[in-house]
């Protein structure tokens, strides 16, 4: 396949939001390095790119940005991609019977679009039915937190918090809404601002279409 062939490829998958997995695509080797040496590695490459650009880093300004950014990638928007930093959940016996739908909505998190590393930014609603345990209401805003924080694809984010979800709660009926707005679309490309993506994620009792209507009649 030629250069211009293969970046003809590279636009498309980007434009088209293509999504290749469920799973983050992770070498095995993702975490052969620490925290420490990751940002020190990136700062490395960051200021070659700021360089590369025509950027003068003797600049007072501009001398920091590189390591900067290497510790915001590390430590906090892609902190997501170390299992490390996954949130700790404890259950709770459901001691109060409450046999229906609980509902989090309108979680707001900050992830990156993974083709073009420009934000995505948006609400999550979650919803699950306990089947005899419960969970925190905070514990579901850092489930929704972990996952935005790395490079995402929206459809991934949906079905991994989704999935999480049920894990954790050894339950089926669960329910995942995200509604959000991406800056590869407003702010390049197609340059459209008042666009949004809404994704969805539905398992058990979800996908009886009254259990689906309450849902939606939280949201309003």
């Amino acid at each position: 396949m030629s250069t211009q062939t293969l970046q003809e490829l590279h636009d498309q998958i980007g434009d088209e939001h293509i999504l290749t997995s469920v799973e983050t695509p992770m070498r095995a080797d993702a975490f052969a390095l620490s925290d420490i040496e990751k940002i020190d590695e990136i700062a490395i490459h960051f200021k070659a790119i700021m360089e590369t650009l025509g950027l003068d880093l003797t600049d007072d300004s501009l001398q920091g940005t590189p390591y900067r950014v290497a510790k915001m990638y590390v430590q906090e928007i892609f902190s997501g991609l170390n299992p490390a930093n996954k949130p700790k959940i404890a259950l709770f016996e459901n001691k109060y019977q409450y046999n229906e739908m609980l509902v989090e909505k309108n979680i707001s998190f900050y992830s990156n679009c993974e083709h073009h590393f420009v934000p995505i930014m948006g609400k999550a609603h979650v919803s699950y039915i306990s089947n005899g345990t419960v969970i925190g209401l905070s514990k579901l805003n850092r489930i929704v937190q972990y996952f935005s924080k790395r490079p995402q694809v929206q459809e991934r984010l949906t079905v991994q918090i989704g999935e999480e979800l049920k894990r954790i709660l050894g339950t089926e009926d669960v329910a995942v809404i995200i509604d959000a707005k991406h800056l590869c679309v407003s702010s390049r490309g197609i340059k459209d601002e008042s666009s949004a993506t809404v994704t969805s994620f539905y398992s058990g009792k979800f996908h009886d279409e009254a259990v689906k209507r309450e849902f939606f009649q939280y949201l309003d």
